[in-house]
């Protein structure tokens, strides 16, 4: 088990043990984490991230020194700071997934996470537009499918991402169809709104996420654009019995 995911899952106990070698330290407070850091071969944002995210450590304040924090209250907002604007450089992807599935079993965290998760995801964002980096846009991808599959998202979340106007992101992740296969909005619901580009619509159809009467209810809608039209009327063409 690596580091980060031994101080992310350790009890209050195993928390004492892995830090306790540093009590020794005589180093000032602002130098004790970057001798744990060295020692632990983990880096700094990991290690942070690990404790912050800790379900048992904010009863285990007095680590906190050990780490060059005065309070958990401080750690926990270099936390907030490096969580939502790194990206992939120090906190990987995988470490992020493990984040994830940790904080969904707690509610006080899973809460924090959904706050947190808005800050990131526009931060993330803004890079792909500057800078169309593919390995980026890949491990986004990963991380947006574990959001909705392992429940970090809430349906205030899914609904905020549908309403955005002219969504190239949300089309991007093929986001609409995680939506409807994570169960959180249904299929019928999402397909019926404007603000759903036809070539998402098209994503739905294509996995065979809604019944052809509901796609013909949508055709008699006089204001649906052109290209949805169109893009309907070929698929009810093409899957004719």
């Amino acid at each position: 088990m690596s580091k980060f995911n031994l101080i992310l899952h350790a009890k209050e106990e195993e928390l004492l043990q892995i830090f306790h070698e540093f009590g020794k330290l005589k180093a000032p407070l602002e130098q004790r984490l970057d001798i744990v850091a060295r020692e632990m071969q983990t880096r700094k944002a990991q290690i942070i991230c690990a404790v912050g995210f800790n379900s048992n450590a904010s009863r285990m304040p007095e680590i906190c020194p050990l780490l060059g924090f005065e309070s958990f209250e401080e750690l926990v907002k270099q936390r907030n700071d490096i969580f939502t604007t790194d990206i992939y450089k120090y906190v990987t992807l995988e470490n992020v997934l493990t984040i994830f599935g940790t904080v969904r079993e707690h509610p006080e965290n899973l809460q924090v996470m959904q706050y947190l998760l808005k800050r990131r995801l526009i931060n993330i964002e803004r890079q792909i537009e500057a800078t169309v980096n593919s390995l980026i846009i890949e491990k986004y991808k990963a991380e947006m499918r574990a959001v909705y599959n392992d429940g970090i998202a809430d349906i205030e979340f899914a609904e905020e991402r549908l309403n955005t106007q002219d969504s190239g992101f949300r089309a991007l992740l093929n986001e609409v169809c995680i939506i409807i296969e994570s169960k959180l909005i249904p299929a019928g619901d999402i397909f019926f709104r404007d603000t759903i580009l036809p070539q998402e619509k098209h994503k739905i159809l294509s996995k065979g996420l809604m019944p052809r009467d509901l796609i013909q209810t949508r055709l008699e809608d006089e204001n649906i654009s052109q290209e949805e039209k169109q893009i309907l009327y070929d698929y009810l063409r093409q899957t004719r019995i």
